[in-house]
């Protein structure tokens, strides 16, 4: 009886250590290090975050800059694959890229789709105006007659959607920008989050007005696809990491975001 308990106790483990052992081969974490190359989703039209330079073809923001640190903590080459606000949780479940860096606002709604990191910034909504426009404070936007522009899929678009009662919306999408849509007057307002209002004053010479109350207070987070423990816990540890080392606030200082650096 013991010999056949002690059989049974030691089939038990090898099943467990062989699962254990299956799923960790199965991680994205172990198929990356063995094709030497990490997959990066990137919105390239994120000013701050992950914008594409016309003029040199790069990518430059906060994001650009950490998905480079995290491919080199991995000793693996980086790979962009373009996306969108409005595809990326379709582009991650297709396997076209291993995570998501790119400033994703981690909603309830978004998590029942994918996973997120912990959160690396946190920012809520501004309101982006032309100098001598319309919209002079917070209370000229939700006016009849106003335009208000939002980047589809963003998770602004279905918070203004319930905020505003008067104003008309409209959600913009690629290639086209919420910029171009207030630049060349098709829209009054844009509203944004941190990064977006501050690289517009800084390039175009908007104003960007603060909400009387903080409104859809939202951290930013990686995203990777559901299921997969091993490469979350990497990430995590990854975003946990350069928050100690200073990496993340240097970035955040280097691209304007200092202000908005998750605690």
């Amino acid at each position: 009886m013991r010999r056949f308990k002690a059989l049974v106790a030691a089939g038990l483990f090898a099943f467990s250590g062989g699962a254990a052992q299956a799923q960790q081969m199965e991680s994205r974490l172990y198929q990356v290090t063995k094709a030497h190359k990490l997959r990066v989703c990137v919105w390239p039209l994120y000013y701050a975050i992950t914008m594409r330079n016309p003029q040199t073809g790069q990518l430059e923001g906060i994001d650009a800059d950490l998905s480079k640190e995290f491919a080199k903590d991995l000793g693996v080459d980086l790979e962009y694959v373009e996306t969108s606000f409005g595809t990326f949780t379709a582009d991650l479940q297709a396997n076209k890229c291993e995570i998501g860096m790119f400033g994703v606002g981690a909603t309830m709604k978004r998590a029942q789709a994918v996973a997120f990191s912990r959160p690396y910034l946190v920012t809520n909504i501004y309101a982006v105006i032309r100098p001598g426009g319309s919209i002079k404070q917070w209370s000229d936007i939700d006016k009849k007659g106003a335009t208000v522009a939002v980047t589809l899929g963003s998770y602004i678009e279905p918070f203004m959607r319930g905020y505003l009662k008067n104003a008309a919306l409209t959600a913009v999408t690629a290639p086209a920008t919420v910029q171009a849509e207030l630049m060349s007057n098709r829209a009054d307002v844009i509203m944004s989050d941190f990064p977006t209002a501050l690289k517009m004053k800084k390039e175009f010479g908007t104003d960007f007005l603060t909400p009387p109350e903080k409104l859809a207070v939202t951290p930013y987070a990686y995203v990777v696809p559901q299921g997969d423990q091993i490469w979350l816990n990497y990430v995590n540890l990854f975003v946990e990491t350069i928050k100690l080392d200073g990496r993340l606030a240097k970035a955040a200082e280097r691209n304007g975001l200092g202000p908005i650096v998750a605690p």
